[in-house]
């Protein structure tokens, strides 16, 4: 059973720093692209950032571009989501998300996930 763990939200000021993890278990973790995507109260869940399997290619939502970077640790089976210079638009409830097997371009939207985590809340105040 595939299962995806997140952690590291919190409430942070504007302009602050936050570094969310993902743990994923149940299969072969190194094969399948990973990704964040978020959903604020009232609103879709939309696409944040991916990375494929190998680690290569990174495609990120153009509101979070050049201030959240995503990584992969194959060795640990995690995926991080580096998160810079934060808005308050940015709140939201974090889902991590996999899929994609092998594909070496991952598309900015939900088609290619297979598997959800819970999610972690992310406050940013102003």
């Amino acid at each position: 059973q595939v299962q995806l763990v997140e952690s590291g939200g919190g409430l942070v000021q504007a302009g602050g720093s936050l570094r969310l993890s993902c743990a994923a278990s149940g299969r072969t973790f190194s094969r399948y692209g990973m990704g964040w995507f978020r959903q604020a109260p009232g609103k879709e869940r939309e696409f944040v950032a991916a990375v494929t399997w190998s680690g290569v290619g990174t495609y990120y939502a153009d509101s979070v571009k050049d201030r959240l970077t995503i990584s992969r640790d194959n060795t640990k089976n995690m995926v991080y989501l580096e998160m810079n210079r934060l808005k308050p638009e940015d709140t939201a409830v974090y889902y991590c998300a996999t899929g994609a097997a092998f594909m070496t371009t991952i598309p900015r939207t939900a088609d290619w996930v297979d598997y959800w985590g819970q999610g972690t809340q992310v406050t940013v105040s102003s």
